[in-house]
């Protein structure tokens, strides 16, 4: 296996990670997301750290995996949950301990962090094989469920072509 390297993202990775947003709504809930939105919502996340990070793997000056951190306070615990999203590995790299490295490049910048409570994820039902990387990891799964309400005017996916 060739050297990963572990980075925060810049702005230069903005098409590689829609790319990756893309093949990953497409993979696993078999929808297809608007370019445009993606490519702006991408480029935003970068541009405004407040929000958020990306995280890519690189190896040979290509991006071979991303994930995206943001931030949810916790009044609980005084503190911040960094949640984890947007995770992809290019096919051709998985199963290679490339998200080992993500995670555990994540939990190195957290440990910098005083305010940082813990980390959290959402994964597809169906998407055994994630589950239990994660679990493998040391994350266990909460007893919470994820509910959402879309303001009817947000469009993020198109018709299947």
């Amino acid at each position: 296996m060739a050297t990963i390297q572990i980075r925060k993202a810049e702005l230069r990775d903005a098409g590689a990670i829609a790319a990756f947003n893309q093949a990953m709504a497409r993979e696993t809930e078999g929808k297809a997301l608007i370019p445009e939105v993606i490519a702006a919502g991408v480029n935003t996340l970068i541009q405004n750290p407040s929000l958020g990070f990306y995280l890519v793997a690189e190896t040979d000056e290509q991006i071979v995996a991303a994930l995206m951190v943001t931030m949810e306070w916790s009044d609980w615990r005084n503190g911040l949950f960094w949640w984890i999203q947007s995770v992809f590995v290019a096919p051709a790299y998985r199963r290679q301990g490339i998200y080992r490295q993500l995670y555990a490049f994540t939990k190195n910048l957290a440990d910098q962090e005083p305010n940082v409570c813990g980390f959290r994820l959402y994964v597809e039902r169906d998407n055994d094989r994630a589950q239990q990387t994660y679990a493998a990891l040391g994350m266990i799964e909460s007893p919470y469920r994820v509910f959402e309400e879309l303001k009817p005017t947000v469009k993020y996916t198109q018709s299947a072509v």
